[in-house]
């Protein structure tokens, strides 16, 4: 008899952190629609650098850091959803630079931007990143023999990157990052949405979903 109330007790108790758990989880899907219809530019800024159709109706969010190992790898898969929906998924990139001394990073890209080669640079960053991004013994001098690669003038770029706005523009992505509560790289939203739980499948199936509510066929 004991043991039939604890099992009966047990099961109650798991019911009730399941039910909790989803709760949760349907508050938080909420809140973030709700960020996303009434304060859009928490997700996106004047500032954030964009890739895809200005017309596509499903927005993807990435909070990245050029350090993140884990956005390196992210970004071909990233590159290959858009390409086979074209038009539909519009890239947005805010910059959380979370590893130590990533800002510099951040920096070279805004500067590239300057020069139309943000997205060469970034991905000179990524395929370089093991050289220069070590979490043991970081070396971030050495990014620089690699971004000719990325068709720069260095010159410019060494010029262009100490331009204070570039600060201001990382401080208020941080900021919303805070405010979205993210903690990793990267850190995904679609259409407001957050990646949960994280994983490769998951992005995937979150931005098919989305473009099903969006488009008709």
């Amino acid at each position: 008899m004991k043991y039939k109330i604890f099992a009966g007790t047990c099961l109650v108790l798991i019911g009730l952190f399941v039910a909790t758990s989803l709760y949760y989880k349907n508050q938080q899907s909420r809140m973030y629609d709700f960020m996303a219809q009434n304060n859009a530019s928490t997700f996106v800024r004047d500032h954030s650098q964009t890739l895809g159709s200005d017309d596509a109706k499903v927005f993807l969010i990435e909070f990245m850091d050029p350090a993140c190992e884990t956005c390196a790898v992210f970004s071909p898969f990233v590159k290959q959803m858009m390409k086979a929906n074209p038009g539909k998924v519009k890239l947005v990139i805010r910059y959380a630079p979370f590893h130590d001394g990533a800002d510099y990073f951040v920096k070279i890209l805004e500067a590239a931007k300057k020069q139309g080669k943000y997205w060469e640079t970034l991905d000179v960053m990524f395929k370089s990143q093991s050289y220069w991004a070590s979490h043991h013994n970081p070396q971030p001098e050495k990014i620089w023999q690699f971004l000719p690669e990325a068709g720069l003038d260095l010159e410019k770029i060494k010029k262009d990157m100490n331009d204070p706005a570039i600060l201001k523009l990382i401080e208020q992505d941080l900021a919303d990052a805070k405010t979205l509560n993210v903690r990793k790289t990267p850190g995904f939203f679609v259409n407001g949405k957050p990646l949960e739980p994280f994983g490769r499948e998951q992005l995937y199936q979150l931005i098919q979903s989305e473009i099903r509510a969006n488009y008709s066929n």
